[in-house]
């Protein structure tokens, strides 16, 4: 697919990480973005940055979702590309004993099941109601009408302790995007998934330096953290490259997580 001002984008968790430096690649090609975030002060601040729009939606409201993709198509019109970045996770392991007290719990099935809402179902959401719009484009010229992007993790492949809940969450993202890819190849609808690794992202910007070298230190090469543009990067690849379609990719330094 080729980017210019004829195509429109919608970014879901696009007001930072990931999500944002997609934004900014997509605009510096002309896209016109549609952002999808809760956080509405950065959000609004990275659209106006970019001369796009910002939408107010949690993934998990089936009418808020509804209503951003009403806002975005009014602005932009019918996208043509998806990026799925929302998602968040915790760290709970799946039983577990106080070591004070010998008190035993387990992880708690309404925050398992949070997780698994956002990252997975949500994304979900988003990838049909998108592809149902993309249906109604008429096709490029090479027969194309829309690219989709989803965001997994390493952790789909090789979760550490705590992540049963993120794990699940991106191995079911991994795990739908040769199907759904399958379901819209005959519209001409493509579809593929990024795995990152250890990224520097906002919420990798909270832990101390010398956690950050460590985690610098474990990845093969280059020893360091990924950056968003790095994913910008790919996901852009996912989207011009017409060839593209039905893949699983891990971006993460050649690392594989360690149990803890």
């Amino acid at each position: 697919m080729k980017l210019d001002s004829s195509i429109s984008a919608v970014v879901t968790g696009g007001a930072s990480g990931l999500g944002e430096a997609t934004v900014r690649a997509l605009a510096a090609q002309g896209v016109k973005v549609a952002i999808f975030d809760m956080n509405e002060a950065k959000g609004e601040a990275v659209a106006k940055e970019v001369g796009g729009v910002f939408c107010k939606v949690n993934v998990t409201s089936e009418e808020e979702v509804d209503a951003a993709f009403a806002k975005a198509r009014a602005a932009n019109g019918q996208e043509r590309i998806l990026v799925n970045c929302a998602g968040t996770g915790n760290a709970i392991k799946t039983a577990s004993r106080d070591r004070q007290t010998g008190e035993t719990k387990h992880f708690p099935l309404d925050a398992f099941n949070l997780i698994i809402q956002i990252n997975l179902v949500g994304t979900f959401r988003c990838i049909a109601k998108s592809a149902k719009g993309m249906l109604d484009l008429p096709p490029l010229e090479d027969g194309e009408r829309g690219a989709i992007v989803n965001t997994a993790s390493v952790a789909a492949e090789d979760g550490q302790m705590g992540q049963a809940a993120y794990s699940a969450s991106k191995g079911g993202v991994v795990g739908m995007t040769l199907p759904i890819a399958r379901d819209l190849s005959g519209d001409g609808i493509r579809v593929n998934t990024i795995l990152p690794g250890i990224f520097n992202t906002p919420l990798m910007n909270a832990a101390p330096p010398q956690v950050k070298e460590a985690l610098a230190a474990s990845v093969p090469f280059p020893k360091r953290l990924g950056n968003a543009e790095d994913y910008a990067s790919l996901a852009l690849e996912m989207i011009t490259n017409g060839y593209f379609n039905g893949e699983d990719v891990r971006l993460d330094g050649a690392i594989r997580m360690a149990p803890r």
